[in-house]
């Protein structure tokens, strides 16, 4: 039997989102504006869907163990949505946009600059007949300057935004991180920019583009080694796990692996002294303050890894926390979700899933969930709830048609008939 809808209790309940984005920077600022409450409603097309569902191995497993088409990929930023699918290439598709665009609050989108303007599905082409539509637009390059026809990637954007200058080794390549984080950054920020754009809604009744793309946002999130070349006119240096201005503050090798040792100032690195038995370095004035230090690290560093090598990684986390100095391990993935901490905070969660395996014998047709990351926000009177999965490509099409349009099954039936779905 069918379960009714658990309903939503974020701050966002009630408020209507056309997701019109694929792939991960978009989808990740729509997951967030979902986990928050609003209805937020995923245009795939017929057939094919978001680019991610086929980004795998691995993908879920249904009861009898095979693939499903659902990759862990698409899983990781498809939550609390409804998947609709709809070509609006098609002129019944098209009209059918713009019907549920009337009914949004909210549009999201991150083709390529020009696309959707070919259907007059681009913002100059919907203010005037919406003008309480809030559109958010996301690329790669963003919608003007010499590079807003080109397309975007997270990889060549965190080269081209001197992300991977600062990362590696100092004598090594320049690396990217092992997350896409000009994707989710950018995603971050458009979920901030909504939610900016419906407060001033609120006020004026009006609403606005947004235009956000990755380049800027990989700019953006230079942060303080931005900084440090505006103020000073050098490039901060790359320097592995160290950091630029504090020491000690980096990975130390132990007799077991690894930990990371954060000493963020100078009563900190006394406590640490003490411990250490090497007390003397606290009022060696090579050592003695944070700026000492960073000029001198390449007599310390090599002191401090001599001693935290003489024992085990759980030995200095142990010793350490109680005197309030910075210090934990380097987990691998496994770890982090078998963290009590990540299960005190409700960052691992199960939900029901049409596809996934079951809990009985191989093709039993039981059914079955799916583990997800959950989110970090946590309220006190609006909480985030987990309403759905990621959804299978159209699990919602009827649904949403007669939700936010009032449509019914003959209807429904004879659009698809042409195509349009």
């Amino acid at each position: 039997m069918t379960q009714p809808p658990i309903p939503a209790t974020g701050p966002l309940t009630g408020l209507k989102v056309l997701d019109m984005s694929r792939v991960l920077a978009g989808p990740s600022a729509t997951q967030i504006l979902g986990d928050l409450g609003a209805d937020v409603v995923k245009v795939e097309r017929p057939g094919q869907g978001d680019d991610t569902r086929a980004w795998g191995p691995p993908f879920l497993k249904d009861d009898a163990g095979q693939d499903t088409k659902e990759s862990a990929y698409y899983l990781s930023a498809n939550r609390n949505k409804r998947s609709l699918t709809l070509d609006f290439t098609h002129s019944a598709g098209k009209a059918l946009a713009l019907q549920l665009i009337g009914h949004a609050d909210v549009v999201v989108e991150n083709y390529k600059t020009g696309t959707l303007a070919r259907y007059g599905l681009a913002y100059e082409d919907l203010r005037d007949a919406f003008p309480r539509l809030i559109y958010c637009s996301i690329t790669g390059f963003g919608h003007t300057g010499p590079y807003a026809a080109r397309a975007g990637y997270d990889y060549l954007v965190q080269g081209m935004g001197g992300f991977m200058s600062l990362t590696g080794e100092p004598e090594g390549q320049p690396l990217k991180a092992g997350v896409a984080i000009a994707d989710l950054m950018t995603g971050t920020y458009a979920a901030v920019a909504i939610l900016a754009a419906l407060r001033h809604r609120d006020h004026t009744g009006r609403g606005q583009a947004i235009d956000l793309s990755l380049f800027d946002t990989q700019v953006a999130w230079l942060s303080h080694p931005g900084q440090y070349y505006l103020t000073s006119g050098q490039l901060a240096p790359r320097v592995g796990n160290a950091h630029p201005t504090i020491v000690p503050y980096q990975t130390f090798a132990t007799s077991d692996g690894w930990i990371i040792l954060a000493v963020g100032n100078d009563e900190q690195f006394a406590r640490f002294c003490h411990l250490t038995g090497n007390a003397a370095w606290a009022s060696d004035p090579r050592y003695a303050t944070n700026q000492a230090r960073v000029g001198n690290r390449d007599s310390l560093v090599p002191a401090i890894a001599a001693v935290i090598q003489g024992q085990s990684s759980q030995f200095w986390i142990d010793a350490l926390e109680p005197l309030g100095v910075p210090c934990g391990p380097i987990n691998s993935i496994d770890k982090v979700f078998a963290d009590p901490q990540v299960a005190a905070r409700g960052m691992r969660i199960t939900l029901p899933h049409p596809q996934a395996g079951g809990t009985g014998a191989p093709g039993a047709g039981l059914p079955g969930t799916v583990e997800l990351i959950g989110s970090p926000m946590k309220f006190s009177d609006t909480p985030v709830n987990y309403r759905q999965a990621p959804p299978t490509l159209g699990q919602h099409t009827d649904a949403v048609l007669q939700d936010w349009l009032r449509l019914d099954g003959d209807e429904i039936a004879r659009l698809r008939q042409t195509g349009a779905l």
